[in-house]
């Protein structure tokens, strides 16, 4: 639809005047369509700049905050990266274009069942799923080049740390469930962990557990 196209490129254009340098990751931006992870009375406003309900309480996140974390995970097509908290589907989608294969856990079944069948529908076939708790991680498949947290911890998980490769990064938002959070670069080193602050946040928080029911 040309009035989608349009929202697209005016969205695109917003993202490199807020600092979204990389150009694979506005192209990532551009080749993922946000229309098919938005409920259908949301789908008009799929390309505007702002968080969208989702069901089970979540939200597809914005795009400049999509493209910021993405753009911080400084990432390269032989990287292994694992997304805690699927969602939607969203940032794994976006992830998919730009990292070798992206491993995502989602603790609501239902959830995840609607982005597996979002990422069969778009042919992303680098994505493995699993339903489970997300906060300890995926042990088996580590380390990781890269882990992406998409709910706010209370503190940085060791365990998360322990499962990165050498100069790996965590993103990961911290601080209170019900009050602003930091959003974390954490890079693993030889000798521990340096830490960068990147903006203040607003994330659902990290939850243990895994709910099937609808």
């Amino acid at each position: 639809m040309p009035g989608a196209e349009n929202a697209k490129i005016r969205l695109i254009m917003d993202l490199r005047r807020r600092g979204i340098t990389d150009a694979s990751v506005l192209d990532a931006l551009e080749r993922v369509p946000r229309e098919e992870f938005v409920d259908i009375a949301q789908r008009s406003r799929a390309w505007e700049d702002r968080a969208l309900p989702a069901p089970h309480g979540q939200s597809i996140s914005q795009p400049y905050i999509v493209a910021l974390m993405t753009q911080a995970l400084e990432l390269n097509e032989r990287m292994i990266v694992l997304e805690i908290g699927t969602g939607t589907g969203y940032q794994a989608a976006v992830l998919s274009h730009l990292a070798r294969r992206v491993y995502t856990i989602e603790r609501i079944a239902p959830l995840l069942k609607q982005a597996e069948e979002r990422f069969a529908a778009l042919g992303l076939r680098n994505i493995v799923t699993r339903l489970g708790d997300g906060s300890a991680g995926w042990p088996e498949a580590a380390p990781f080049d890269r882990i992406i947290v998409t709910a706010a911890a209370e503190e940085v998980p060791q365990h998360l740390v322990d499962q990165l490769k050498p100069d790996g990064i965590l993103l990961i938002p911290v601080g209170p469930r019900d009050g602003d959070q930091n959003l974390l670069s954490i890079r693993r080193e030889i000798d521990g962990v340096s830490v960068k602050t990147i903006l203040a946040v607003r994330f659902v928080p990290l939850e243990s557990g895994v709910k099937r029911g609808g």
